[in-house]
């Protein structure tokens, strides 16, 4: 069978105006696991990614502290679903809902789920979404079959969003939607999901690791944003 690696991309710019770029740190994340790449003489014959800044610095990262440089291909089916609009079709019928000034990440991520949970329950008006929760799936179940479709000696690697790799996971598990929701509340940056496939399957083999931040001294690195 072949393999492909799952990455979500490095810490994104919460709070600050424009989300959808690496910190600092994200950038140093994602040079780290390319560099546990080349020490574990893992190679890619191809890339995947959506086309958000945020996964393309992501798998430049990558690519940086790899030995050798795949074959990129961008697929929006990749990108994350649009939070910002989940969010305000959300707090349009529950404003008693909305962010205090000030907010902290988990007044964020509380309303996150919760619009999340009406999303997937076809409870947020059709009019004012972009997409609906089953397009989303959709979207995400047809990158992943195009990615699968290739034929490499090589593992294929995917940089993606929590959202979009949360969805990938019930596609390939049969998971529900409120399993998704708690696993995009789980998908660490830069983290690391294992799968095996051939033409006709796709079998897990590990989710959410960080080998490359997994020492004391890159311990304060582990980000969930």
């Amino acid at each position: 069978m072949s393999e492909f690696y799952l990455v979500r991309h490095g810490q994104a710019s919460f709070g600050a105006k424009n989300y959808d770029k690496l910190s600092e740190l994200g950038h140093q994340q994602a040079r780290w696991l390319g560099e546990y790449f080349t020490s574990r003489d893992i190679s890619f014959s191809q890339a995947f990614m959506g086309d958000m800044v945020r996964h393309r610095e992501t798998t430049q990262g990558i690519l940086d502290g790899l030995s050798q440089s795949p074959v990129v291909t961008v697929d929006t089916g990749f990108n994350e679903f649009d939070f910002k609009n989940i969010g305000d079709s959300y707090l349009a019928l529950n404003p008693q809902s909305c962010l205090p000034e000030n907010p902290k990440p988990a007044d964020f991520y509380r309303l996150l789920k919760r619009a999340m949970h009406a999303w997937s329950e076809d409870l947020l008006p059709s009019d004012t979404l972009q997409e609906s929760w089953l397009d989303f799936k959709h979207r995400v179940k047809g990158a992943l079959q195009a990615a699968c479709q290739q034929n490499s000696d090589k593992p294929i690697l995917i940089v993606s969003s929590g959202g979009a790799i949360s969805m990938l996971m019930s596609v390939v598990l049969g998971l529900d939607a409120k399993q998704v929701i708690e696993l995009n509340m789980q998908v660490r940056n830069t983290s690391i999901s294992h799968f095996f496939f051939n033409k006709s399957n796709i079998r897990l083999s590990s989710f959410n690791n960080i080998p490359h931040l997994d020492s004391p001294d890159r311990l304060d690195s582990i980000t969930f944003s």
